[in-house]
């Protein structure tokens, strides 16, 4: 890419812009026309030349929390550099800028804070939201937004939590290519009750105890609508908001705006491309299958009802679809009788009597998989492995819940307890494990493989709004990635190295729905790929001059 002289800055400015900065690669013709000489050492490093000395040097920290920050760092200075780090060498990154790094980054936010990334706007800042938005250079095509409650499995992280935004939109970018610049990340500080961060000298966000009732709702619709007047048509993502608002919100604004919830949405989406996986194997219908959540919440709820889409799409009769699906909460089997119920529970609340445990649940009910998303490591006990392999041939074990330490098992237990007949998934990542000989190869299912290809299929398009179609799209589409030769080692997922071309495919997926529903605001390409491929950000270095 040739980029024009008078568009970008000089000098000092140039090397402190992280979306243009090229360090030490940039040529003899750019210092000369950039003001650049006598501002960096007279040799010239390639972009490859830098990866290599960052990866060195990177490999060499001690801890993973020592990898986080210095490839933060890197994001904030050179952040083509930083893409490239990431595009190249994604299984060994992804991890330390997302799961399961990043909660203990989140966890550690305020300790290992370098620079501000991204928009923190407060319950404080009621009647200016709009005015704050305007500060910001650049003109997003997605939002990702979260208000901290719900980190990942670890619960109220405050505005320490910002590091779920900038993670995520990390991986836009690096498993998709939408544009950094087009990226905006944003925490809603609320406030947080976690005792330990307002203890904290080193705590980021207010030190109030949270916001609820009116006046949170206030700040989100004020915030909602300031995106649409500052960003017209920008997607806005909500992340890691606790169950008792993640899913209002979402109901609130999903006919009003182009919006998604990750966790509900695109969790369940990449479930599901694991179970049609997982069905190959078996040579069995996903109507054949019953499921028995670890968990009530986001995630679950999210995953059943997208697993019914499919079977109504099938032809079953959604009442018989709902019957696949049970739910295990902190109170035991959600069952009819029960009263105060959450809402989203209801479809799986079904004519049973009261079980309070998972294991009693598991021998009632005889699922053929197991998913857990309920944040208790270690709920999927030697005992429930052992039980689901003599209930089934070739049971289904999701272990999903992140970061590692609230995972239900490992991926070890998972093949051990069941004599190697697991088919495992899991939300953190686990190496490959070798069972009487044969080496198995676990691949995490994560919603990476899910969000970046959906943003991007609905930024190319122009998508008016993100729809349950588009994700059970997307679920088909991923599935149908997956190689025979990945099935026969374990792996339900293709390897995270092919996520730019599986992103690709998915936004194709993405956009046909959005044309077919009339949810697109561009006209229609002659051909959907080229479209996508457009609009795919590069992280080698442009020519400046």
């Amino acid at each position: 890419m040739k980029t024009s002289r008078e568009s970008i800055p000089h000098g000092l400015t140039l090397l402190q812009n992280p979306l243009l900065n090229k360090g030490t690669a940039f040529t003899e013709t750019e210092r000369d026309a950039l003001g650049l000489r006598g501002l960096l050492p007279p040799h010239i490093h390639t972009q490859d030349e830098q990866m290599a000395r960052f990866m060195e040097n990177l490999r060499k920290l001690p801890d993973t929390l020592e990898q986080f920050v210095a490839l933060a760092a890197l994001h904030d200075r050179n952040e083509a550099l930083f893409f490239r780090v990431v595009c190249d060498n994604v299984d060994e990154i992804m991890p330390l800028i997302y799961t399961p790094t990043v909660g203990l980054a989140c966890q550690r936010f305020g300790h290992i804070f370098q620079r501000p990334r991204g928009m923190f706007i407060s319950i404080n800042d009621r009647g200016r939201v709009a005015e704050i938005l305007r500060n910001w250079p650049h003109q997003p095509r997605i939002i990702v937004v979260t208000d901290g409650e719900r980190i990942l499995g670890l619960g109220d992280q405050g505005a320490n939590g910002m590091g779920i935004p900038v993670g995520k939109l990390s991986l836009y970018t690096a498993c998709a290519g939408v544009d950094p610049a087009t990226c905006l990340p944003v925490t809603l500080d609320m406030g947080t009750n976690n005792e330990t961060l307002l203890n904290d000298p080193y705590y980021v966000g207010l030190r109030r105890h949270r916001v609820t009732g009116p006046a949170y709702d206030e700040l989100i619709e004020e915030f909602i609508v300031a995106t649409q007047e500052v960003f017209p048509d920008v997607i806005v993502q909500f992340e890691d908001f606790a169950n008792h608002n993640a899913f209002r919100l979402l109901e609130k604004y999903r006919g009003r705006i182009c919006t998604f919830n990750d966790d509900i949405q695109g969790t369940a989406s990449v479930a599901l491309a694991g179970v049609f996986s997982a069905l190959r194997v078996k040579g069995t219908s996903l109507a054949d299958e019953k499921f028995l959540f670890l968990g009530a919440g986001e995630a679950a709820t999210g995953i059943a009802d997208l697993i019914v889409a499919a079977m109504v799409a099938e032809g079953v009769d959604i009442a018989v679809a709902r019957q696949r699906c049970w739910l295990v909460d902190s109170k035991g089997l959600v069952v009819k009788s029960r009263e105060g119920l959450a809402a989203q529970k209801l479809p799986y609340a079904h004519d049973h009597a009261a079980v309070t445990d998972f294991m009693s649940a598991l021998l009632d009910l005889k699922p053929t998989g197991i998913i857990g998303v309920a944040a208790v490591g270690g709920t999927f006990t030697p005992e429930v492995l052992r039980t689901m392999a003599d209930i089934n041939e070739r049971p289904i074990v999701f272990a999903l819940s992140n970061p590692t330490s609230k995972a239900e098992c490992t991926a070890e237990q998972a093949y051990q307890f069941t004599d190697g007949r697991a088919l495992f998934a899991s939300g953190s990542p686990f190496l490959p494990v070798t069972y009487n000989g044969k080496v198995m190869v676990p691949r995490q299912g994560n919603n990476s493989y899910i969000f970046p290809g959906v943003g991007l299929g609905a930024i190319a398009c122009g998508a008016r709004r993100v729809t349950d179609e588009m994700f059970l799209a997307a679920a088909n589409t991923l599935a149908s990635q997956v190689t025979p030769a990945d099935l026969d080692q374990g792996s339900l997922f293709p390897p995270l190295s092919n996520t730019r071309e599986v992103s690709a495919r998915i936004a194709v997926a993405v956009a046909e729905v959005a044309y077919q529903r009339g949810f697109a605001s561009k006209s229609r390409p002659e051909e959907m790929l080229s479209l996508i491929q457009a609009h795919v950000y590069d992280p080698h270095y442009p020519v400046y001059a």
